[in-house]
């Protein structure tokens, strides 16, 4: 079965109307029970005194249907199963439940199950003496010429206008008038990533690092297969398809997640989208999951021309669960501010001693780089060498420029700290850049470097959360610094060599990444850190 979260295949569609029911925010809809399989949301404030908006087809593109069910918009939406047409009696009952003398209009995308099941049960609602009407919404244009155009998520314009119309006392007639309208202005297309996941049938048809473009909402194949360009040039393709194929002077955009785009790539192409030759000429764009196609990686654009008529009838409020409503086009909000924040300025100076301490410190650490990304290979993700390599070469390209404080250790551990945040990635660079920082501050007030690094350690411990024994680089550092204060450097050579290799017997870790790790992970294996520590004290 594919990777999907479900009772049974069977239940699936019930399962999910019923639990958007159980979570909807607003309380005015209601599952039509006619003790069979039909599957019928409708609004349960409906007072059949105006005319009634049906739509529906088959499941798995919600929130459609049922998610635009509610006042402004939708009255009832008909749920077949997945990806299947719902039945000619469902359709039927749900007419009769929701029409009254006002009629009925039945909007549709342009499917041959829904064309037929619905076509049937407006015609055997008319037999009976209903006034119902029906629109086929055929909003794709990635054919051209196509005399049969799909419905895709275009769809939902055609809705919102004749909601609008409908609920502001409109007749039969002129809430049809209007959904046409709103058709003829409105063009789609969409493109995707990736498929879309079935009940026991595998997504992997697209290729890696490919897009169909053209495609519709059941996990139909596109039009055309394309290299997967860059954001700005794949909405830039798509915008210039929908100039072409319906030119718009002021437009309405609908940008619609086919399921499958996480926030942050949908974020990017909403960015692209209203800064192409489409979102220039923009004034409203609503975004978001609004007819998906189960959970394929891919999205839809939609663009319906303003006019009098079309514009009051898509900005108007509705009391629905998934409509976000129409956002006015706005240019970029930005707020041009001071920067603030500026680095601690000091003069270079030269020290020979400081300069030779400094040179082997650095050279210790870049000559074990490859050692240091291969224990951490086993006990992290492997760039703890690459990671030390990087920061030590900065401060050592800025000594031999002659570009740090020698003479001056307070500003010299400020400027060091400086320079490892700005090359070092990850945490390693801050907790690093945070011992360093607190202990040039406590070296310009007390003047002693093992007692100031003592309190820069205690600063990283307190941001960071580690301590002694948690397998860090700490159980080298935090003896060795000990053993500086109290004993000497020699001392302090020792503690660092037995803390680093303390680490290797450590079977639990609780911080950094080997927090993550099994003890047969760590055992035996030295953190990298504990033994970069002991690689710097044994260069003396």
């Amino acid at each position: 079965m594919s990777d999907l979260i479900l009772n049974t295949k069977q239940s699936f569609v019930l399962d999910s109307i019923s639990g958007s029911l159980y979570a909807a925010k607003n309380n005015n809809l209601t599952l039509l029970d006619f003790n069979n399989d039909i599957k019928v949301v409708a609004r349960s404030d409906w007072q059949k005194d105006k005319v009634a908006i049906i739509c529906g087809g088959g499941s798995g593109h919600e929130p459609a249907h049922a998610g635009f069910v509610g006042k402004g918009m939708l009255t009832a939406a008909v749920c077949g199963d997945l990806f299947a047409a719902p039945s000619v009696d469902a359709v039927l009952n749900a007419i009769l439940h929701v029409t009254g003398d006002s009629g009925c209009l039945v909007i549709i995308k342009n499917y041959t199950g829904d064309r037929l099941n619905f076509g049937l049960a407006v015609e055997k609602a008319k037999e009976m003496g209903y006034k119902v009407d029906l629109i086929v919404v055929g909003d794709d244009i990635s054919i051209p010429e196509n005399p049969q155009p799909r419905g895709i998520a275009g769809t939902l314009f055609v809705q919102k206008v004749a909601g609008f119309v409908a609920e502001s006392g409109g007749s039969l007639e002129q809430v049809k008038q209007a959904a046409m309208d709103a058709h003829e202005n409105t063009a789609s297309i969409g493109v995707a990533l990736t498929s879309c996941s079935l009940p026991g049938e595998s997504k992997d048809r697209i290729e890696l690092g490919k897009a169909e473009l053209g495609l519709g909402i059941h996990g139909e194949s596109g039009i055309e297969t394309i290299e997967l360009p860059t954001a700005n040039e794949l909405v830039a393709l798509m915008a210039n398809k929908l100039n072409q194929a319906k030119p718009t002077t002021e437009n309405a955009l609908l940008l619609n997640n086919l399921g499958g785009l996480s926030p942050i790539e949908m974020n990017v192409v909403a960015k692209a989208l209203m800064e192409s030759e489409v979102g220039q000429k923009a004034k409203f764009i609503v975004s978001g999951a609004l007819m998906t196609a189960v959970d394929m990686k891919g999205f839809s654009i939609s663009t319906i021309q303003l006019s009098e008529t079309i514009e009051p009838a898509l900005i108007a409020d509705v009391e629905t669960e998934s409509w976000p409503g129409m956002v006015a086009h706005r240019e970029l909000p930005t707020l041009v501010c001071e920067n603030r924040v500026t680095k601690k300025e000091y003069t270079a100076s030269y020290d020979e001693e400081t300069a030779l301490v400094l040179r082997k410190v650095c050279h210790s650490i870049i000559n074990i780089e490859s050692q240091l990304n291969h224990l951490d290979s086993i006990v992290g993700d492997g760039d703890t060498g690459s990671t030390f390599s990087a920061g030590a070469s900065k401060v050592l390209a800025k000594l031999e420029a002659n570009e740090l404080p020698l003479q001056d250790i307070a500003k010299l551990m400020t400027a060091i700290a400086d320079c490892l945040t700005s090359v070092m990635g990850g945490s390693s660079g801050v907790l690093l850049s945070i011992l360093f920082t607190s202990a040039g501050r406590d070296y310009d007030l007390n003047g002693s470097l093992p007692k100031a690094l003592q309190a820069g350690l205690d600063q990283m411990m307190k941001y960071g959360g580690a301590k002694p024994g948690d397998r860090t680089m700490i159980d080298a550092l935090y003896p060795a610094l000990n053993q500086w204060v109290e004993q000497g450097f020699d001392a302090a050579i020792k503690a660092a060599k037995a803390g680093a290799e303390a680490t290797a017997n450590m079977t639990n870790a609780n911080a950094g990444r080997s927090s993550y790790l099994n003890s047969d992970s760590l055992s035996g294996t030295k953190d990298p850190g504990a033994f970069a520590v002991e690689t710097v004290f044994n260069q003396f």
